[in-house]
């Protein structure tokens, strides 16, 4: 049975709730796996992870091999790996530390097309995977088959967030909660969970409503995910690949050791 082609905006512009999962080690079958699992879309994290350009390639093909919607969070300021993940087949983008309507224009310009954005041409390997066999045909609907998310997560984010998200070409907002509670604690203390971490949060999933926009946030642990899936955001990263190969180590230990 062939793979649906882009269906992580569709779901998500026809306002469904997707659960990401979240892959840092730098395996395409870890990817794969998590896709296999069940989660509907999963995300290279090439921020803090450990993938190389070369890994992010073959991690889009195989979480696509699993049935799944591949997303690659990309490091600071690497717009240039926006449009070469999105060459490579990515149906959305996660960029961090937007912190100014500078920052989303020059994300939206890297992910999108013209008249939105800058774009370049370049996606053959995106049209491979998507089963896209003109030219034209994916120009015309690749804007609205990739999701650009920008990372809220400084002080700085939270002022411009209204400008931020307003921004053509920006999908939706990303929280980073731990980064955000570093940034509202003058770096005292880093507390993904924490009440003022909170607080800005459902102030931001308003915004974004008001601007239909999709609301997004990292989830340590599926229990938050579902939590903040009934405050209204919509994309949710859960857990890491790490997180849950360390939880399911540990349990089978206890076992052993009775």
């Amino acid at each position: 049975m062939a793979i649906p082609a882009f269906t992580l905006a569709k779901r998500l512009h026809a306002g469904e709730t997707v659960y990401s999962g979240w892959c840092g080690l730098p395996y395409p079958l870890v990817a794969e796996t998590l896709a296999r699992e069940g989660f509907p879309a999963v995300a290279i994290e090439s921020q803090h992870g450990l993938w190389d350009v070369a890994g992010i390639l073959h991690g889009i093909a195989a979480v696509r091999q699993g049935g799944a919607a591949p997303i690659v969070r990309v490091p600071l300021n690497d717009f240039a790996l926006v449009s070469r993940a999105l060459d490579f087949g990515a149906e959305g983008i996660i960029a961090p530390m937007i912190n100014s309507p500078a920052d989303a224009r020059a994300f939206a310009n890297a992910a999108k097309f013209p008249p939105i954005g800058e774009r370049s041409w370049g996606p053959h390997r995106a049209m491979t995977l998507g089963g896209v066999s003109d030219m034209p045909t994916y120009l015309r609907e690749a804007n609205d088959n990739v999701i650009t998310l920008a990372m809220i997560e400084t002080r700085t984010a939270l002022a411009n967030f209204e400008a931020i998200i307003a921004t053509p070409g920006i999908d939706g907002f990303f929280l980073g909660p731990s980064d955000l509670s570093i940034a509202l604690s003058d770096g005292k203390t880093v507390d993904p969970l924490s009440k003022e971490v909170d607080g800005h949060l459902d102030t931001l999933i308003a915004g974004a409503q008001k601007a239909k926009k999709i609301p997004g946030a990292y989830c340590h642990s599926a229990e938050r995910a579902a939590a903040l899936a009934k405050r209204g955001v919509r994309f949710l990263a859960v857990s890491s690949d790490l997180s849950m190969l360390r939880a399911g180590a540990a349990a089978a230990i206890k076992v052993i050791k009775g």
